[in-house]
């Protein structure tokens, strides 16, 4: 059997990204010192620093100081969203996150991945999608191109590599539907 010839050094010295994204990701490592060293409750300085590289943050927008998000220029978080403890934003595609949508600590966005079906692995950037009012629980995974539909809950370790609808509550790796949600009750009285 014939094993195809995989060059990892010119994937390697492949460009990925343009000089000005490259720019623009060099002074955010730098920036984002002042995002993760700020104080906790200073929600305001970290929303206006990721203004600064060009995201676009609603009102009353919570996210922690340890948060770690890579491109902020592709975020889009609305109004009275939460973003927990530790959870990581990669955002190599548009990501969105919805109004009053919490993205739990620990939780895992990734808005990006590598081509496994081609043998140099070229970098694939997808957007993937929070809705209004759902949960992303501790410790979840949500893959690239994938949307969490309004008011849907995805369980805490979670793994959602496919969309997950509207008030539907998933949980399991991989992710798979074990209740809905009413639209109008709280999270306490989900079923599953």
């Amino acid at each position: 059997m014939n094993t195809p010839h995989i060059d990892i050094e010119a994937n390697r010295a492949a460009r990925k990204y343009s000089r000005k994204e490259l720019l623009g990701r060099v002074l955010w490592s730098l920036a984002s010192l002042l995002f993760r060293f700020s104080p906790r409750l200073a929600w305001g300085w970290r929303n206006m620093l990721l203004r600064l590289f060009k995201a676009r943050i609603g009102r009353n927008v919570r996210i922690f100081p340890t948060v770690r998000i890579i491109i902020p220029w592709t975020l889009t978080i609305d109004d009275g969203a939460t973003v927990g403890d530790h959870a990581i934003l990669y955002a190599l595609g548009p990501m969105k996150i919805g109004a009053s949508a919490t993205v739990s600590q620990g939780a895992h966005l990734c808005g990006g991945s590598h081509d496994f079906r081609d043998p140099a692995f070229p970098l694939w950037r997808a957007p993937l999608t929070v809705e209004s009012e759902a949960w992303i629980a501790a410790d979840a995974f949500v893959g690239p191109g994938v949307t969490i539909g309004r008011g849907a809950v995805l369980g805490a370790r979670a793994v959602a590599m496919k969309n997950i609808p509207a008030n539907a509550v998933a949980a399991g790796n991989p992710a798979h539907i074990v209740g809905t949600r009413s639209p109008s009750a709280p999270a306490s009285n989900v079923k599953g």
